[in-house]
């Protein structure tokens, strides 16, 4: 990769680490009570419990029996300072749950109207929980066993900083026919490997990874595309360490996922993709990735966490279109909420060709624990 992409991706990374820089907040009390008078007024919906909190309303499912859903979620959303509208279950339903897991009835996420307009809060398309290459912060530990350039590195630290920010959110159709939403922004993260075995701890590769994207959430359904640049570079210690023949690995691709929610947090995703302006010029271009996720409704009261599972599967057209695997199991601690991000601890385990650029010929298996924040 030369300076100008180096840089370039620097400076994004940069850009999209800053905190957002948004519009003064709206007061909770205003918003509740605009919020009641519409409810009131076209609804004709006399007491409705509402609940709002950072921007957030809360309405209680049993207030919308009878209503059109669509409809009253993209009234409330269109409320200044409003950050997104949520239907809950009633506190009778939630009584209903075994202690000490409470239980929280998933709505269809065609209930959930997300913040419009620019710099706007939240995602349409769900990050891939277990794609050890989905932009984010984090930090791992890998104990390896591996094939080539990786075989006397056994113990190998992993670390990513990165994220995807919409840059603008929009409706689909509005009222009676509001189908969904839209969105647009821009992706970008650093991927780094250090060999623990080394004396001096030596970074083995760097990636750099940027793209523009759009993604659409319609119900339970949702889409995502982009167009990105991905290149790698080999540590310096390590290069002189091994001899290693480096490849100045670098392209362009384009690929879509699209994805579906089940009730009881079931997932599943699948797509493919393409690369361009490939480095070097051999590489095959073509790839596909799905998997499955589970985000539990039930929540563990005590220390708010809740369990999560993925396991994601990449096939390469370079590799002879062998599956890759990687799975990833733990719990989301939902009262960590740090800069807007959640924190995870989560065992992880990988089979297949390395994900670490320069490496993608090399076979690898992994376990280990890491250590993960999502906005």
């Amino acid at each position: 990769m030369s300076d100008v992409h180096y840089y370039l991706v620097m400076a994004i990374i940069f850009f999209l680490c800053l905190p957002g820089v948004k519009a003064a907040p709206v007061e909770d009390a205003y918003i509740a009570g605009y919020a009641a008078s519409i409810l009131q007024r076209e609804f004709k919906l006399a007491n409705p419990e509402l609940n709002v909190r950072n921007g957030v309303i809360k309405i209680r499912t049993d207030d919308l029996m009878g209503t059109d859903r669509a409809k009253v979620m993209d009234a409330l959303s269109s409320i200044p300072g409003v950050a997104g509208v949520e239907a809950v279950a009633s506190e009778k339903q939630l009584a209903s749950a075994p202690s000490p897991w409470v239980r929280e009835t998933a709505q269809p996420s065609g209930q959930l109207a997300l913040q419009t307009g620019f710099l706007p809060e939240g995602h349409l398309f769900k990050r891939l929980l277990a794609d050890p290459r989905w932009p984010h912060f984090s930090a791992a530990y890998h104990y390896t066993s591996a094939t080539g350039d990786f075989e006397n590195a056994d113990n190998i630290a992993t670390v990513s900083f990165g994220e995807t920010i919409p840059f603008y959110r929009g409706n689909l159709g509005s009222g009676r026919r509001f189908a969904g939403q839209w969105e647009a922004g821009l992706q970008a993260s650093v991927f780094s490997d250090f060999n623990l075995d080394a004396p001096s701890t030596d970074l083995i590769n760097t990636d750099f990874f940027g793209a523009v994207y759009s993604s659409i959430r319609i119900g339970d359904f949702s889409a995502f595309g982009r167009l990105f640049h991905q290149s790698s570079h080999v540590g310096d210690e390590f290069l002189l360490r091994t001899q290693l023949q480096r490849v100045n690995l670098s392209f362009e691709g384009i690929d879509l996922k699209l994805s579906y929610e089940f009730p009881y947090g079931i997932r599943l995703y699948g797509g493919g993709g393409g690369l361009f302006n490939t480095d070097p010029a051999s590489l095959k271009p073509w790839s596909v990735q799905y998997g499955i996720e589970y985000r539990s409704p039930w929540r563990l009261d005590f220390g708010a966490m809740r369990p999560i599972a993925a396991v994601d599967l990449k096939n390469y057209e370079e590799n002879d279109w062998q599956t890759d695997v990687s799975a990833r199991a733990g719990v989301q601690f939902e009262n960590l909420d740090v800069m807007g991000r959640h924190f995870q601890i989560l065992l992880e385990y990988f089979n297949g060709h390395s994900p670490s650029g320069q490496f993608y010929v090399n076979k690898m298996e992994y376990v280990g624990l890491g250590a993960h924040f999502h906005f």
